[in-house]
């Protein structure tokens, strides 16, 4: 995964610009998926719905908690993995790959700027 190109927001979600677009595949991080333990069911938005940077856009189950999943982003969703939806261990085994959640096109790309880089972030989680 090229680190690179993500950003990270303190809920912890990863977002990944797609070639220079308004389009970013979101997820949650490896550190999340962790935290939370075997995700057994995801609760997405809405393909066309619109979400706002901070608020929460769906829930993720795992045994023993709920979450929100939270927006990194203002835009609009374009696309849901129905993958996930089909096998939720996939955020598990493959949260940087197979396991994302959803594409949104932003409205304000300007967001992006406030959120972390791979350092920064792994300073957060204390992975330094």
């Amino acid at each position: 995964m090229d680190f690179d190109t993500m950003r990270f927001s303190k809920e912890h979600e990863w977002v990944k610009v797609d070639n220079g677009s308004d389009v970013v595949t979101v997820g949650i991080t490896d550190y999340a998926s962790g935290e939370l333990g075997d995700i057994v069911y995801i609760e997405f938005p809405e393909t066309g719905q619109e979400v706002k940077i901070s608020e929460p856009m769906g829930t993720i189950e795992a045994v023993k908690t709920v979450a929100d999943l939270f927006s990194p982003v203002t835009g609009t969703v374009k696309e849901v993995n129905g993958a996930v939806n089909d096998d939720p261990g996939i955020v598990n085994q493959s949260p940087y790959g197979e396991g994302w959640f959803v594409k949104i096109e932003m409205s304000d790309k300007s967001e992006l700027e406030g959120l972390m880089g791979k350092a920064e972030y792994d300073r957060m989680v204390g992975k330094e």
